[in-house]
């Protein structure tokens, strides 16, 4: 089971948003959502997180645009925040193309309850394995 963890969910889809926040919350999460990436890369100045869901296609700032602009951020730092792409995206090389942008894990929609907290957890061990 995971440490109880602050999430940040980018979704502009209110059911899928509502879907995300209830397996999260169930699992014990706290979770704050925001409906773009302008929004998340705004939210990420005010406050910290343990990880982000990231939808792919949104209005104003893509997910791939707002994950890249993140690590941009970074770049310098010692900090790596965890994003996953949640998405209705599932053709050949979706997935290269979420990694490349600089995402940590990828979870199609519908979103499965299992596999989403498969790829959670994946995605932190991985990052604390990765020595800095």
């Amino acid at each position: 089971m995971l440490p109880s963890l602050r999430i940040l969910l980018v979704e502009d889809n209110p059911v899928n948003q509502r879907l995300a926040i209830r397996l999260l919350e169930k699992h014990g999460h706290l979770v704050r959502s925001v409906w773009n990436g302008r929004e998340a890369l705004d939210c990420l100045l005010e406050d910290t997180f343990d990880l982000v869901l990231m939808d792919i296609q949104m209005p104003e700032m893509d997910g791939l645009m707002a994950t890249r602009r993140i690590r941009e951020l970074e770049a310098g730092t010692d900090r790596h925040l965890p994003i996953i792409a949640v998405t209705a995206h599932a053709l050949v090389g979706d997935r290269e193309q979420c990694l490349t942008a600089g995402m940590d894990g990828y979870v199609t929609k519908p979103i499965l309850e299992s596999k989403l907290f498969e790829a959670i957890a994946d995605c932190l061990a991985k990052l604390r394995a990765v020595p800095f």
